[in-house]
């Protein structure tokens, strides 16, 4: 008899529903969040195991692995997906969310999710401690601008080095005010410190990677965007066209069609945010301060026609695009090209 094993998994515990090839539950049971207690208990089973599914989270990658060492055919179910199927249920409880999942998986009603190499996920790691690091020190930086404003002490524009040097001019002649920024100064001091030994190694790692080499040919893509592509991507071949790469990272538009009504909204902003991100970013770079390119070109005639919002999600897309092909092919960016520009 074959099984098709559903797991809802949270931190301390994993709900596990067990359903028989005719759709009938065939167990539900608790299992602690250890892949030796997860595999014990599937072993245990009457029948033969077809296919487990669990959805794409913190822990899943972790218990996906061990469980394809077992030898189990495991999948990761996409998350916006499986949230969605599982709304239509009056009652959520993790015992449902199993059985969910497990129902799902029954039918084939789901997308699986590619599972990120070790490697991946240590870059992914390192992008996110800057990240955190990044949002900390502006938050601080905003926080004494605040404390500042209250007083009628208006900071300006004023550059990153110099910026500790002006706070401390305004608040040097009150006592209590210097004492209240003096400790978040000193905090972002040593963030700003620790911030600059990461970008470091991040330049590093990007430096000494043929591939981030490789990306960093084209305008506007430096170290950390490049890092971020290779570490999203993890492996091109997952991808049956380049084109794909545009709505997997979420800058196609949304549809939503019922019957007369046929309404094309923002983009669907799905997939790996922080990917999205550096590709916008390296869009603008790429169209204001970038050396002249096709694309570049490309990009101001679709601004002439939409407006130069959109020229830059285009841009974006375009930019995730033909890096993922220069990846394929492992060639460099060209700045220029024989045959005319479409759009």
């Amino acid at each position: 008899m074959e099984l098709f094993v559903g797991l809802d998994v949270s931190l301390n515990s994993i709900a596990i529903c067990v359903l028989s090839s005719r759709g009938k539950v065939h167990k539900e049971t608790t299992s602690a969040c250890e892949p030796d207690d997860l595999i014990a208990f599937l072993r245990t089973l009457q029948g033969d195991v077809a296919c487990i599914g669990l959805e794409a989270g913190p822990l899943s990658q972790w218990l996906y692995r061990h469980l394809v060492e077992a030898r189990f055919e495991t999948v990761l179910m996409e998350t916006r997906q499986v949230k969605g199927a599982l709304k239509a249920m009056p009652i959520k409880t993790d015992r449902r969310d199993a059985e969910g999942i497990a129902r799902l998986l029954h039918m084939g009603w789901f997308r699986p999710v590619h599972c990120k190499s070790i490697s991946a996920q240590e870059m992914r790691a390192l992008l996110s401690a800057r990240k955190t690091i990044v949002q900390a020190i502006t938050n601080l930086e905003l926080s004494i601008r605040g404390i500042l404003r209250n007083f009628g002490l208006k900071l300006g524009r004023v550059s990153k080095g110099g910026f500790a040097e002006r706070v401390i001019e305004l608040a040097e002649d009150n006592l209590k005010l210097y004492a209240a920024a003096k400790p978040i100064l000193d905090a972002r001091r040593a963030l700003r410190h620790e911030l600059a030994s990461l970008e470091k190694l991040l330049g590093d790692l990007a430096r000494t990677d043929r591939l981030c080499h490789l990306f960093m040919t084209m305008p506007g893509v430096g170290p950390i965007v490049a890092l971020t592509v290779k570490a999203a991507i993890d492996d091109p071949n997952r991808f049956h066209s380049s084109k794909d790469v545009g709505p997997w990272a979420g800058l196609t538009p949304r549809r939503e069609q019922s019957g007369e009504r046929d309404i094309i909204g923002s983009i669907s902003r799905a997939g790996d945010a922080g990917l999205r991100t550096v590709l916008y970013q390296a869009a603008m770079v790429m169209l204001h301060k970038g050396r002249p390119s096709w694309l570049t070109a490309w990009a101001l005639n679709v601004a002439k026609r939409r407006g130069k919002r959109r020229a830059m999600v285009a841009l974006a897309r375009r930019i995730g695009v033909i890096l993922h092909r220069m990846w394929r092919d492992e060639t460099p960016f060209r700045f220029t090209r024989a045959e005319p520009i479409s759009s």
